[in-house]
Protein backbone atom coordinates (compact mmCIF):
# COMPACT_ATOMS: atom_id res chain seq x y z
CA UNK A 1 0.00 0.00 0.00
CA UNK A 2 1.50 3.48 -0.33
CA UNK A 3 1.87 5.75 1.54
CA UNK A 4 -0.69 8.79 1.78
CA UNK A 5 0.19 11.87 2.84
CA UNK A 6 -1.64 13.23 6.24
CA UNK A 7 -3.20 16.31 4.54
CA UNK A 8 -4.28 14.45 2.16
CA UNK A 9 -6.03 11.64 4.04
CA UNK A 10 -7.49 14.65 6.04
CA UNK A 11 -9.35 15.96 2.88
CA UNK A 12 -10.53 13.25 1.52
CA UNK A 13 -12.08 12.46 5.44
CA UNK A 14 -13.69 16.11 4.95
CA UNK A 15 -15.04 15.40 1.68
CA UNK A 16 -16.58 12.07 2.91
CA UNK A 17 -17.61 14.07 6.35
CA UNK A 18 -19.69 16.49 3.97
CA UNK A 19 -21.19 13.97 1.85
CA UNK A 20 -22.26 11.54 4.80
CA UNK A 21 -23.89 15.42 6.66
CA UNK A 22 -25.67 16.41 2.96
CA UNK A 23 -27.43 12.54 2.83
CA UNK A 24 -28.75 12.86 6.29
CA UNK A 25 -32.67 12.32 6.74
CA UNK A 26 -34.93 15.49 7.29
CA UNK A 27 -38.25 16.51 8.21
CA UNK A 28 -40.85 15.44 5.13
CA UNK A 29 -43.24 17.98 4.05
CA UNK A 30 -46.61 17.17 3.32
CA UNK A 31 -49.16 19.02 1.22
CA UNK A 32 -48.78 21.33 -1.90
CA UNK A 33 -49.93 24.32 -0.68
CA UNK A 34 -49.73 27.95 -2.31
CA UNK A 35 -50.01 31.40 -0.86
CA UNK A 36 -52.87 33.13 -2.16
CA UNK A 37 -51.93 36.37 -0.43
CA UNK A 38 -49.26 38.18 1.76
CA UNK A 39 -50.00 40.64 4.79
CA UNK A 40 -47.38 43.13 5.78
CA UNK A 41 -49.63 45.09 8.63
CA UNK A 42 -51.21 43.58 11.44
CA UNK A 43 -51.64 40.16 12.12
CA UNK A 44 -54.71 38.15 10.46
CA UNK A 45 -56.77 35.65 11.99
CA UNK A 46 -60.23 34.53 10.15
CA UNK A 47 -60.57 34.08 6.36
CA UNK A 48 -63.48 33.11 4.63
CA UNK A 49 -64.81 32.59 0.68
CA UNK A 50 -67.66 33.36 -0.59
CA UNK A 51 -69.63 30.66 -3.31
CA UNK A 52 -67.73 33.15 -6.17
CA UNK A 53 -64.53 33.41 -4.96
CA UNK A 54 -64.50 36.77 -2.84
CA UNK A 55 -61.84 36.44 -0.10
CA UNK A 56 -62.86 38.06 3.37
CA UNK A 57 -59.73 38.46 6.32
CA UNK A 58 -59.99 40.27 9.63
CA UNK A 59 -57.62 41.91 12.13
CA UNK A 60 -58.38 41.28 15.72
CA UNK A 61 -56.82 44.66 17.81
CA UNK A 62 -54.07 42.78 19.88
CA UNK A 63 -51.83 45.54 19.62
CA UNK A 64 -50.90 46.02 16.12
CA UNK A 65 -51.86 48.84 14.32
CA UNK A 66 -55.18 48.14 12.98
CA UNK A 67 -56.71 50.76 10.23
CA UNK A 68 -59.59 48.61 9.23
CA UNK A 69 -60.69 44.97 11.48
CA UNK A 70 -62.16 43.47 8.22
CA UNK A 71 -61.28 43.49 4.75
CA UNK A 72 -61.93 41.97 1.67
CA UNK A 73 -58.35 40.54 -0.81
CA UNK A 74 -58.74 42.14 -3.74
CA UNK A 75 -55.73 41.70 -6.66
CA UNK A 76 -53.68 41.06 -3.25
CA UNK A 77 -54.41 44.01 -1.39
CA UNK A 78 -56.59 44.47 1.36
CA UNK A 79 -59.95 47.12 1.65
CA UNK A 80 -61.74 47.47 4.41
CA UNK A 81 -65.25 45.96 4.05
CA UNK A 82 -68.07 46.42 4.04
CA UNK A 83 -66.37 49.79 4.08
CA UNK A 84 -64.27 52.31 5.94
CA UNK A 85 -66.79 54.49 8.32
CA UNK A 86 -67.84 50.72 10.14
CA UNK A 87 -63.70 49.83 10.36
CA UNK A 88 -63.54 53.65 12.18
CA UNK A 89 -63.01 52.68 16.58
CA UNK A 90 -65.58 54.28 17.54
CA UNK A 91 -65.75 53.47 21.88
CA UNK A 92 -68.85 56.00 22.29
CA UNK A 93 -71.08 53.82 19.73
CA UNK A 94 -69.20 50.44 19.74
CA UNK A 95 -72.86 49.13 19.19
CA UNK A 96 -72.74 50.96 15.60
CA UNK A 97 -68.89 50.38 14.82
CA UNK A 98 -66.83 47.20 14.60
CA UNK A 99 -64.07 47.47 17.60
CA UNK A 100 -62.26 43.96 17.21
CA UNK A 101 -63.32 40.90 14.73
CA UNK A 102 -62.28 37.42 15.41
CA UNK A 103 -63.85 35.71 12.90
CA UNK A 104 -65.30 36.42 9.48
CA UNK A 105 -67.52 33.18 8.04
CA UNK A 106 -70.02 32.98 5.18
CA UNK A 107 -73.10 31.04 5.57
CA UNK A 108 -74.99 28.67 3.81
CA UNK A 109 -76.75 31.58 1.98
CA UNK A 110 -73.62 33.13 0.77
CA UNK A 111 -73.66 35.91 3.28
CA UNK A 112 -71.06 37.41 5.24
CA UNK A 113 -71.10 37.37 9.05
CA UNK A 114 -69.01 39.45 11.41
CA UNK A 115 -67.47 38.28 14.75
CA UNK A 116 -67.18 41.25 16.87
CA UNK A 117 -65.39 40.06 20.41
CA UNK A 118 -65.94 43.90 21.38
CA UNK A 119 -62.66 43.14 23.15
CA UNK A 120 -59.46 45.04 22.51
CA UNK A 121 -56.45 43.68 23.61
CA UNK A 122 -58.38 40.69 25.25
CA UNK A 123 -59.92 43.68 27.89
CA UNK A 124 -62.99 43.35 29.33
CA UNK A 125 -66.54 43.54 26.89
CA UNK A 126 -69.29 45.72 28.00
CA UNK A 127 -72.87 45.76 26.11
CA UNK A 128 -72.79 46.75 22.70
CA UNK A 129 -69.40 45.94 21.75
CA UNK A 130 -69.86 41.62 21.62
CA UNK A 131 -71.99 41.11 18.88
CA UNK A 132 -72.53 39.61 15.38
CA UNK A 133 -72.89 41.55 12.36
CA UNK A 134 -74.71 40.10 9.07
CA UNK A 135 -73.67 41.67 5.55
CA UNK A 136 -75.56 41.41 2.67
CA UNK A 137 -72.40 40.82 -0.15
CA UNK A 138 -74.87 41.56 -3.59
CA UNK A 139 -75.38 45.00 -1.80
CA UNK A 140 -72.10 45.02 0.16
CA UNK A 141 -74.13 46.63 3.32
CA UNK A 142 -75.27 45.45 6.72
CA UNK A 143 -78.93 43.43 7.13
CA UNK A 144 -78.69 42.55 10.25
CA UNK A 145 -76.83 43.38 13.85
CA UNK A 146 -77.22 41.16 17.08
CA UNK A 147 -76.02 42.42 20.51
CA UNK A 148 -75.27 39.92 23.03
CA UNK A 149 -76.48 40.67 26.48
CA UNK A 150 -73.95 40.68 29.29
CA UNK A 151 -75.36 37.25 30.53
CA UNK A 152 -74.28 35.66 27.56
CA UNK A 153 -71.18 37.39 26.38
CA UNK A 154 -69.77 38.23 30.03
CA UNK A 155 -67.54 40.76 30.60
CA UNK A 156 -64.60 38.28 30.05
CA UNK A 157 -66.20 36.26 27.23
CA UNK A 158 -63.97 36.42 24.16
CA UNK A 159 -66.34 35.65 20.91
CA UNK A 160 -64.04 33.20 18.88
CA UNK A 161 -65.79 31.52 16.08
CA UNK A 162 -68.94 30.52 14.69
CA UNK A 163 -70.40 27.76 12.21
CA UNK A 164 -74.30 28.17 10.88
CA UNK A 165 -77.43 25.96 10.35
CA UNK A 166 -80.09 27.61 8.58
CA UNK A 167 -82.98 24.84 8.39
CA UNK A 168 -83.42 25.73 12.27
CA UNK A 169 -86.36 27.70 13.51
CA UNK A 170 -87.20 30.73 11.11
CA UNK A 171 -83.75 32.17 9.99
CA UNK A 172 -81.38 29.70 11.18
CA UNK A 173 -78.78 29.30 14.79
CA UNK A 174 -75.36 29.98 15.04
CA UNK A 175 -72.91 28.38 17.15
CA UNK A 176 -69.65 30.49 18.64
CA UNK A 177 -67.29 29.51 20.87
CA UNK A 178 -66.09 31.41 23.41
CA UNK A 179 -62.26 31.08 24.37
CA UNK A 180 -61.76 33.33 26.82
CA UNK A 181 -58.60 32.92 28.66
CA UNK A 182 -59.56 34.49 32.28
CA UNK A 183 -62.94 33.52 32.42
CA UNK A 184 -65.75 31.07 31.99
CA UNK A 185 -65.93 28.89 28.71
CA UNK A 186 -68.77 27.47 26.54
CA UNK A 187 -70.75 27.88 23.30
CA UNK A 188 -72.97 30.60 22.60
CA UNK A 189 -76.01 29.55 20.96
CA UNK A 190 -78.23 32.60 18.42
CA UNK A 191 -80.82 32.44 17.26
CA UNK A 192 -81.33 34.41 13.81
CA UNK A 193 -84.58 35.34 13.55
CA UNK A 194 -85.34 36.59 16.75
CA UNK A 195 -81.68 37.67 18.34
CA UNK A 196 -81.85 35.86 21.16
CA UNK A 197 -79.34 34.09 22.00
CA UNK A 198 -78.17 31.77 25.71
CA UNK A 199 -74.98 30.06 26.82
CA UNK A 200 -74.85 26.24 26.85
CA UNK A 201 -71.58 23.84 28.74
CA UNK A 202 -70.86 27.04 30.73
CA UNK A 203 -67.41 26.46 32.05
CA UNK A 204 -67.72 22.43 31.25
CA UNK A 205 -64.42 20.73 31.77
CA UNK A 206 -64.90 19.83 28.18
CA UNK A 207 -64.34 23.52 27.31
CA UNK A 208 -61.72 24.30 29.36
CA UNK A 209 -57.93 24.28 29.28
CA UNK A 210 -56.36 22.12 30.28
CA UNK A 211 -54.32 22.76 33.36
CA UNK A 212 -51.04 23.81 33.23
CA UNK A 213 -51.18 22.74 29.58
CA UNK A 214 -47.75 22.65 27.67
CA UNK A 215 -47.53 23.22 23.88
CA UNK A 216 -44.62 23.17 21.64
CA UNK A 217 -43.86 25.03 18.67
CA UNK A 218 -40.70 25.36 16.49
CA UNK A 219 -39.25 23.73 19.41
CA UNK A 220 -40.15 25.78 22.66
CA UNK A 221 -42.49 25.46 24.92
CA UNK A 222 -45.38 27.94 24.23
CA UNK A 223 -46.31 30.20 27.82
CA UNK A 224 -47.22 33.41 28.64
CA UNK A 225 -44.54 35.21 29.05
CA UNK A 226 -44.89 38.89 28.96
CA UNK A 227 -41.67 40.42 29.51
CA UNK A 228 -38.11 38.89 31.39
CA UNK A 229 -38.83 40.05 34.80
CA UNK A 230 -42.68 38.68 35.43
CA UNK A 231 -42.93 34.79 35.94
CA UNK A 232 -44.51 32.47 32.87
CA UNK A 233 -47.82 30.95 33.47
CA UNK A 234 -49.16 28.67 31.31
CA UNK A 235 -52.11 29.62 28.57
CA UNK A 236 -55.33 29.35 29.42
CA UNK A 237 -57.01 29.61 26.39
CA UNK A 238 -60.49 27.40 25.66
CA UNK A 239 -63.09 26.41 23.67
CA UNK A 240 -61.44 27.72 20.33
CA UNK A 241 -62.23 25.83 16.76
CA UNK A 242 -65.49 24.67 16.11
CA UNK A 243 -67.16 22.62 13.04
CA UNK A 244 -70.44 21.07 12.54
CA UNK A 245 -71.50 18.01 11.30
CA UNK A 246 -72.73 16.93 7.28
CA UNK A 247 -76.02 16.18 8.83
CA UNK A 248 -76.16 19.36 11.41
CA UNK A 249 -76.69 17.09 14.17
CA UNK A 250 -73.51 17.56 16.37
CA UNK A 251 -71.22 20.14 16.86
CA UNK A 252 -67.09 20.01 17.28
CA UNK A 253 -65.14 21.98 19.37
CA UNK A 254 -61.96 21.93 20.77
CA UNK A 255 -59.69 24.44 23.32
CA UNK A 256 -57.34 25.68 21.93
CA UNK A 257 -54.87 24.92 25.05
CA UNK A 258 -55.44 21.19 24.70
CA UNK A 259 -54.95 18.07 22.22
CA UNK A 260 -58.20 16.45 22.69
CA UNK A 261 -61.73 17.01 20.23
CA UNK A 262 -65.08 17.60 21.70
CA UNK A 263 -68.48 16.85 20.22
CA UNK A 264 -72.22 17.92 21.09
CA UNK A 265 -75.50 16.98 19.97
CA UNK A 266 -76.98 20.31 18.43
CA UNK A 267 -80.19 19.73 19.52
CA UNK A 268 -79.42 19.58 23.00
CA UNK A 269 -77.63 22.95 22.41
CA UNK A 270 -80.40 24.61 20.69
CA UNK A 271 -83.22 23.52 22.93
CA UNK A 272 -83.55 26.41 25.80
CA UNK A 273 -86.06 24.19 27.72
CA UNK A 274 -83.26 21.67 29.18
CA UNK A 275 -80.67 22.19 31.34
CA UNK A 276 -77.16 22.83 30.74
CA UNK A 277 -76.60 19.27 32.44
CA UNK A 278 -78.86 17.83 30.17
CA UNK A 279 -76.33 19.37 27.31
CA UNK A 280 -73.23 18.27 29.08
CA UNK A 281 -74.72 14.55 29.01
CA UNK A 282 -74.57 14.31 25.45
CA UNK A 283 -70.66 15.82 25.50
CA UNK A 284 -68.31 12.71 23.95
CA UNK A 285 -64.77 13.24 24.13
CA UNK A 286 -63.42 12.13 21.29
CA UNK A 287 -59.85 11.37 22.30
CA UNK A 288 -56.29 12.78 21.54
CA UNK A 289 -55.71 14.20 18.15
CA UNK A 290 -52.40 14.12 17.90
CA UNK A 291 -51.59 17.51 18.67
CA UNK A 292 -53.19 21.24 19.89
CA UNK A 293 -55.68 22.72 17.42
CA UNK A 294 -56.69 26.46 16.64
CA UNK A 295 -59.32 26.17 14.13
CA UNK A 296 -61.54 23.46 13.11
CA UNK A 297 -63.94 23.27 10.13
CA UNK A 298 -65.61 20.45 8.56
CA UNK A 299 -67.35 18.95 4.97
CA UNK A 300 -70.12 17.81 3.17
CA UNK A 301 -68.52 13.81 3.83
CA UNK A 302 -68.60 14.76 7.66
CA UNK A 303 -64.43 14.88 8.12
CA UNK A 304 -63.16 17.39 9.94
CA UNK A 305 -59.96 19.35 9.31
CA UNK A 306 -57.81 20.91 12.45
CA UNK A 307 -55.27 22.86 12.56
CA UNK A 308 -52.05 21.34 14.09
CA UNK A 309 -50.08 24.30 15.82
CA UNK A 310 -47.51 22.05 17.36
CA UNK A 311 -46.47 20.45 14.19
CA UNK A 312 -46.95 23.15 11.48
CA UNK A 313 -49.82 20.82 10.00
CA UNK A 314 -53.48 20.35 8.82
CA UNK A 315 -55.03 17.20 9.94
CA UNK A 316 -58.07 15.74 8.46
CA UNK A 317 -60.16 13.15 10.61
CA UNK A 318 -62.28 11.12 9.36
CA UNK A 319 -66.23 9.69 10.41
CA UNK A 320 -64.47 6.43 11.66
CA UNK A 321 -61.77 8.37 14.11
CA UNK A 322 -58.40 8.38 11.16
CA UNK A 323 -56.34 10.55 11.26
CA UNK A 324 -54.33 11.63 8.42
CA UNK A 325 -51.85 14.67 7.64
CA UNK A 326 -52.61 16.56 4.59
CA UNK A 327 -50.33 19.44 5.21
CA UNK A 328 -46.42 19.53 7.11
CA UNK A 329 -44.73 22.25 5.99
CA UNK A 330 -42.35 24.75 7.83
CA UNK A 331 -44.22 27.92 6.48
CA UNK A 332 -47.11 26.98 7.94
CA UNK A 333 -46.20 29.17 11.35
CA UNK A 334 -49.01 29.06 13.60
CA UNK A 335 -52.21 27.93 11.26
CA UNK A 336 -55.13 29.46 12.83
CA UNK A 337 -58.27 29.80 10.54
CA UNK A 338 -59.62 27.52 7.86
CA UNK A 339 -62.58 27.83 5.10
CA UNK A 340 -63.39 25.26 2.69
CA UNK A 341 -64.50 27.20 -0.42
CA UNK A 342 -66.67 25.70 -3.07
CA UNK A 343 -63.95 25.54 -5.61
CA UNK A 344 -62.82 22.57 -3.82
CA UNK A 345 -59.93 24.30 -1.92
CA UNK A 346 -58.99 24.45 2.07
CA UNK A 347 -57.94 28.32 2.45
CA UNK A 348 -56.14 29.11 6.58
CA UNK A 349 -53.92 31.80 7.76
CA UNK A 350 -50.71 31.35 9.24
CA UNK A 351 -49.98 33.88 11.56
CA UNK A 352 -46.85 33.49 13.52
CA UNK A 353 -49.23 33.92 16.87
CA UNK A 354 -46.67 31.75 18.96
CA UNK A 355 -43.88 34.81 18.26
CA UNK A 356 -45.75 37.42 19.41
CA UNK A 357 -44.31 39.06 22.56
CA UNK A 358 -46.81 37.92 24.81
CA UNK A 359 -45.05 34.70 24.73
CA UNK A 360 -41.48 35.97 24.07
CA UNK A 361 -40.62 38.16 27.12
CA UNK A 362 -41.82 41.20 25.80
CA UNK A 363 -39.87 41.03 21.97
CA UNK A 364 -42.12 40.58 18.93
CA UNK A 365 -40.37 37.99 17.17
CA UNK A 366 -43.09 37.32 14.30
CA UNK A 367 -41.19 37.95 10.83
CA UNK A 368 -43.72 39.50 7.77
CA UNK A 369 -45.10 38.78 5.94
CA UNK A 370 -48.11 36.80 7.24
CA UNK A 371 -49.86 34.49 4.99
CA UNK A 372 -53.04 32.87 3.41
CA UNK A 373 -52.26 29.43 1.98
CA UNK A 374 -54.57 27.46 0.13
CA UNK A 375 -54.96 23.64 -0.85
CA UNK A 376 -56.79 21.42 -2.79
CA UNK A 377 -58.79 18.99 -1.07
CA UNK A 378 -61.27 18.03 -3.48
CA UNK A 379 -64.34 18.39 -1.02
CA UNK A 380 -67.66 20.74 -0.65
CA UNK A 381 -68.26 23.17 2.99
CA UNK A 382 -71.10 21.92 4.56
CA UNK A 383 -74.12 23.82 3.67
CA UNK A 384 -77.09 23.58 6.23
CA UNK A 385 -79.82 25.64 4.49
Amino acid sequence: MKYLNPFILCLLSAVTFASTAQALPQEKKLGNIEQVASFSGPMPTGVTVSANGRIFVNFPRWGDKVDYTVAEVKNGRTVAYPNAQVNRLNLSKQSESLVSVQSVVIDPQDRLWLLDTGSIKFGPTTYGGPKLIGVDLKQNRVFKTILFPQEVALPTTYLNDIRFDLRRGNAGIAYITDSSGNGPNGIIVVDLDSGKSWRRLNDHPSTKAVKNFLPSVEGQVVRNRPSANQPSTPITIGSDGIAISADGKTLYYCPLAGRRLYSVSTDALANEQITDEQVAATVVDLGEKGGASDGLESDSQNRVYLTNYEQNAIQRRSPNGAYETLVNDDRVLWPDTMSLARNGYLYFTANQLHRQGQYQNGKDLRQKPYSLFRLRVNAQPVLLK
